[in-house]
């Protein structure tokens, strides 16, 4: 069996492939040479990629330098036997570990169940009976039949095919579908052009055929590029390399100031056990335990917000770079457009009319001169519409999701606009059945079909193709009230024009009366003597939603740039729709992928920069594209859905696939995945991951302090030779219960005002501005100066040492709960956002108040804690000192404020 594998079956006649494979055309295999070679060749899949296991994926949790310390940490106190600290460090390592974990699980089940609903079937002959199967279970040696809306399932060889046309731009990059046929090749023939070859996850587009599969999974071409592109690397954002940097450098801080402190301790002859608790305090104090949590939960929020709103990230720092996006290389088809052909214009009988309504939903009207016009008053636009939708193929399907077509994207549109002047499709194919027809081909560049007219002596031919061909065939002209008028084909050519620099797509439709007793047609039949009938222009249109976002876009700063492979006529029409005029200007600055070929790298850094259109483009100059505006420091968007795209999708910093029609390279390749292939996702995606990089920033803005603080008062305790305010484990209890009560209820912080009205984030510019470090270290020296004040009143006042840490531990978090108000925006007040806008973050507060109370009040916590219960008195000090940092940081956020209002006036 292994022996039929990498065999280059386009070389060989039908009749040498079907001996080689041991299966006749008309019967196909047996069964149980089905089950025999399914055992020798495997299901029909793409390998998996191999990742981690979750064992290990679990483990590169502890991966992080700051872990490191914790963990060593952990391993001393245990040492010491001091468990309850030893416990708490390691639970909070392990706590950070599964948060990690479960997110990074949940965003691979995200792709993998996404994949899933990509799942095809497959009509193949087994045993002489057609039937359908999961095109997993296909074999090598299957008979399988092919139609026009089919994804094809394996690599085959083609047996059979009346006008066979296969769409292999996810293969290929050919924008235009294949004209298939089943003549041998030569064995040199390139890829695109095995004609007699239909190869996986391509798509049939018109047509039907039959063929012999010859490649399944891995073994087929689809498969080898898919072992070409290596597994998703993990990505290293600028938020990421700068949290690793800061981890690095606290890491190697903190190491040479405990040096410092156990070097101290021995200098003075403390105990040993002293010297240890105080190192391990400093080092506790010193590290954000939960930064890294937070962040993982913060990022997975993001994640969630943008499934909600179609886009699937599939690495969780994919979210803060989409925040820096300043170039958006946007697909056309599908993206910008409803991928949805509709007729807008119809000339007939000398009447410009233009028709409403988008999609495939018969629904819609005629207007005149933009007055409301009954087509059923004008005979001759009737019988364009008629010739229109007989003279089609298509099948017009009202599903659960909406109308859809079957067939021909073109014909559809012309079905559609039929029964938007109320042809009813079923009634018209039965009083006017088709006896024959000429089937479109490139050549000829039209389609024929004859149709009976019972209440009639004659039959009717109706035509509908190519302006040029059809005109060239016609001797007249049909006008309203069936008069027939001399034909003016300058006229008709000037509608031509006007409707194609609008980027309509313009066909032309034609009749022929002939005798009753012809039962068939030729194209000499249809060479000359016809009634011109009319011109439909149509188009796919805009998404409505689109114009406004790449308003939105463009107002943030944002760069967006159309790559299609259609028409560069087209795509300047839309583009022109879109506002995607250069500079200002009311031109498209477009360029062709043959232009683009002639182009130098030096030459396309230029270009591509000032160009906002890129048309008939192939998909490895999309990767040039993307190196040309990297070049230039943009942080570049690009979508694609190809096999082919995938070189682009991962040299961008954020590669995005479309969810409906991308191939699963594709996806594997990108960093987020449209479920909807909508542009405005991308939009909406941009703006989250600017909110989420806004509320991480607001997080580590408002974390620091309290570890800058918790640091400063056990090193004035060190070296003064005082007892720690605060113990290891209190330390810990302040950063994880703040963390979770506290900071992260940031996450669900609205966002900021005019947020899309920003200029895109410089990549390289640092997550704390110079302004934000001062008010860092502002709050982290209010912090200790309130606790160590506050705790040696307590002593002062013959209080217990616990009773004394308990304020301490108290003045940090009630200081760390007034500033989270400071910080739900680094810019304005808390009552510009809102005071009830985030509801979550006042329920945080709530539950770290509820905390406070139980681990000052309870006995089991002030044993597990070394704390005491507190008087009114120390409360009132305590939460008086608290509303001085707010009233002090928001003073400071006022005069800033000021400053930038006085630096923008003239």
């Amino acid at each position: 069996m292994q022996n039929l594998l990498n065999k280059q079956w386009h070389c060989l006649q039908v009749n040498e492939v079907l001996e080689q494979l041991k299966v006749k055309p008309d019967f196909g295999l047996e069964e149980s040479e089905v089950l025999e070679r399914q055992q020798a060749f495997g299901a029909n899949r793409l390998s998996q990629k191999k990742g981690q296991s979750p064992f290990m994926l679990f483990l590169s949790q502890f991966n992080q330098p700051l872990i490191y310390l914790l963990l060593a940490a952990t391993v001393i106190t245990a040492f010491l036997q001091e468990w309850v600290d030893s416990s708490v460090i390691f639970g909070v390592v392990l706590v950070n570990a599964v948060i990690g974990f479960i997110q990074e699980s949940k965003a691979l089940k995200a792709i993998e169940a996404l994949s899933k609903t990509m799942d095809t079937e497959a009509t193949v002959i087994r045993a002489g009976y057609k039937q359908r199967i999961p095109a997993s279970e296909l074999v090598v040696g299957d008979i399988v039949v092919l139609q026009s809306g089919d994804k094809v399932p394996a690599d085959m060889r083609l047996i059979r095919s009346r006008e066979l046309q296969v769409a292999e731009s996810a293969l290929t990059g050919e924008s235009v579908p294949v004209q298939k046929q089943i003549d041998s090749l030569l064995l040199d023939t390139v890829l695109a052009d095995r004609k007699n070859m239909a190869y996986s996850s391509t798509l049939v587009t018109y047509g039907t055929a039959t063929g012999v599969v010859v490649a399944i999974g891995d073994q087929t071409e689809i498969g080898r590029i898919n072992e070409l592109i290596s597994a998703a690397e993990v990505l290293a954002t600028p938020l990421t390399k700068k949290i690793e940097q800061f981890s690095k450098m606290l890491l190697w801080a903190i190491l040479t100031i405990a040096m410092l402190t156990v070097g101290l301790g021995l200098f003075r002859g403390d105990p040993l056990l002293d010297i240890f608790m105080a190192t391990v305090a400093l080092a506790v104090a010193s590290i954000p335990e939960g930064l890294p949590a937070a962040m993982t939960i913060m990022l997975a929020i993001g994640v969630s917000k943008m499934a909600a709103r179609h886009a699937i990230i599939r690495k969780l720092p994919a979210v803060e770079t989409l925040g820096s996006t300043s170039v958006i290389c946007s697909d056309k088809t599908g993206t910008l457009t409803q991928n949805q052909m509709t007729v807008e214009n119809i000339l007939a009988g000398n009447k410009m009319l233009t028709v409403t309504g988008g999609g495939y939903a018969p629904s819609g009207e005629f207007l005149c001169d933009e007055k409301k016009f009954d087509p059923k008053t004008h005979e001759t636009l009737m019988e364009c519409l008629r010739a229109g939708l007989l003279c089609s193929d298509a099948r017009l399907i009202n599903t659960d999701e909406g109308w859809k077509i079957e067939g021909d994207p073109t014909e559809g549109a012309l079905i559609t606009s039929a029964a938007k002047a109320g042809l009813s499709i079923e009634a018209l194919h039965e009083s006017m059945p088709r006896i024959d027809s000429i089937p479109f081909e490139s050549e000829h560049q039209y389609m024929a079909t004859l149709h009976d007219m019972p209440q009639s002596s004659s039959r009717i031919i109706f035509l509908k193709g190519s302006v040029e061909q059809v005109l060239a065939r016609c001797k007249d002209t049909l006008e309203d009230g069936n008069r027939t008028l001399e034909l003016n084909t300058d006229e008709v050519h000037r509608h031509v024009v006007n409707m194609t620099a609008k980027g309509l797509r313009v066909l032309a439709f034609a009749k022929l009366e002939i005798p009753k007793t012809q039962e068939h047609i030729s194209h000499e039949d249809v060479s000359g003597g016809l009634t011109f009938l009319g011109l439909q222009g149509m188009i796919d249109p805009l998404r409505p939603e689109v114009v406004a976002s790449v308003c939105t876009c463009q107002k943030a700063g944002i760069r967006v740039k159309m790559i299609t492979g259609d028409h560069i006529g087209t795509a300047v029409a839309i583009a022109e729709q879109l506002g995607l005029q250069t500079n200002g200007t009311k031109k498209v600055k477009a360029l062709s992928g043959r232009e683009l070929e002639t182009l130098s790298d030096e030459e396309l850094i230029e270009e591509a920069e000032t160009t906002a259109v890129f048309a008939r483009v192939a998909p490895e100059q999309k990767l040039r594209l993307v190196e040309a505006l990297q070049t230039k420091n943009y942080v570049t968007a690009m979508t694609g859905d190809g096999v082919n795209d995938a070189p682009a999708l991962r040299q961008s910093n954020i590669g995005i696939a479309m969810g409906i029609t991308g191939t699963e390279v594709a996806k594997e390749a990108a960093d987020m995945v449209l479920t909807d292939d909508n542009f405005s996702t991308i939009e909406a995606a941009v703006e989250e991951g600017r909110s989420v990089y806004d509320n991480l920033v607001k997080f580590i803005t408002w974390t620091l302090p309290t570890n800058l603080g918790e640091a400063l008062v056990i090193l004035v305790a060190i070296f003064a030779g005082v007892g720690l305010p605060i113990t290891p484990v209190q330390i810990l209890w302040i950063n994880m219960t703040t963390a979770i009560f506290l900071g992260l209820m940031l996450a669900f912080e609205q966002k900021e005002p005019r947020i899309m009205a920003r200029l895109p984030r410089n990549p390289k510019e640092h997550v704390l501005t110079p302004k934000l470090i001062f008010r860092i270290f502002l709050v982290g020296i209010m912090l200790p100066i309130g606790a160590f004040g506050l705790y040696n009143w307590e002593l002062s006042h013959g209080e217990s040492e616990a009773a004394a840490r308990a304020v301490a531990v108290n003045m940090f978090v009630f200081g760390e709960l007034f500033y989270l108000f400071n910080c739900r925006s680094l810019t304005y007040s808390m009552f510009k956002m809102g005071v009830f806008s985030n509801g979550l973050l006042l329920l945080g507060v709530a539950g770290m108040i509820l905390a406070q109370l139980l681990l000052t009040y309870a006995p089991f916590m002030n044993v597990a804690f070394g704390t005491a219960p507190l008087g009114l008195a120390e409360w009132a000090l305590i939460v008086g000192a608290s509303f001085v940092i707010y009233l002090i940081i928001e003073l400071e956020k006022f005069i800033q404020r000021s400053l930038s209002t006085q630096r923008l006036k003239p």
